[in-house]
């Protein structure tokens, strides 16, 4: 691989779209935290909102925290086309990654966003993800129907009512354990809309794989 500059801090290497000093610096996430929903805890045990209101996803695997400069990786594909960043952090993200689903589904963007864009980053994700651990990926199984607002432009309490009703699955999914792969879990409400219509479908266990999560300040 010939050298090229770290896209955190300019620096030649051969390491890929950033080098081993700015990997080094990536905030992964600890060990402590709750196995559904990926929020730091005590003990690594269940957080109080998972026991009170289970989400339709029994499980999340993510490999680090949505803060800097990760956000600023994350930003660089989604929002300015850096996209040999994907491989990378696809593979930052498998070793986390410890119950095998029977398939993979991409979190989908709208036609008109995904028009819009050029690309799903999260699709494109899943295809590495789904490459390098020989299971299926589930390219037409499931569409966003509603052009919804970003998430991230709404107060958390309005995400919920935002995303209700946003997906549709035409496959049958009867008996499957399916992973859902997104590139950030902030509340998790689009990821919980998803695997509830997952679910709907037949799927038995819905897990979720995500590049990052969002932590509480």
């Amino acid at each position: 691989m010939p050298a090229q500059p770290c896209i955190l801090c300019g620096t030649f290497s051969n390491d890929g779209g950033w080098c081993k000093s700015c990997d080094a610096d990536l905030p992964r996430l600890g060990e402590a935290h709750c196995p559904v929903c990926a929020l730091p805890t005590l003990n690594g045990d269940i957080c109080g909102r998972c026991l009170k209101h289970p989400p339709s996803f029994a499980a999340t695997s993510a490999a680090f925290a949505y803060a800097f400069p990760i956000d600023k990786l994350v930003q660089a594909v989604k929002f300015s086309g850096h996209l040999a960043l994907v491989g990378q952090l696809a593979d930052a993200l498998e070793p986390r990654i410890l119950t095998r689903p029977d398939s993979i589904i991409a979190m989908p963007l709208h036609p008109l966003r995904l028009r819009e864009r050029g690309f799903n980053q999260s699709h494109l994700l899943a295809q590495r993800l789904a490459q390098n651990l020989n299971i299926s990926l589930l390219t037409e199984a499931c569409a966003r129907t509603r052009n919804t607002p970003p998430q991230s432009l709404l107060p958390w309490q309005e995400r919920g009512k935002n995303i209700r009703g946003a997906f549709v699955c035409s496959h049958d999914l009867s008996g499957k354990h399916i992973a859902i792969v997104d590139d950030v879990m902030t509340t998790g409400t689009s990821i919980d809309e998803l695997a509830s219509t997952l679910r709907q479908a037949g799927a038995v266990k819905v897990s979720a794989w995500v590049l990052a999560r969002t932590l509480p300040h």
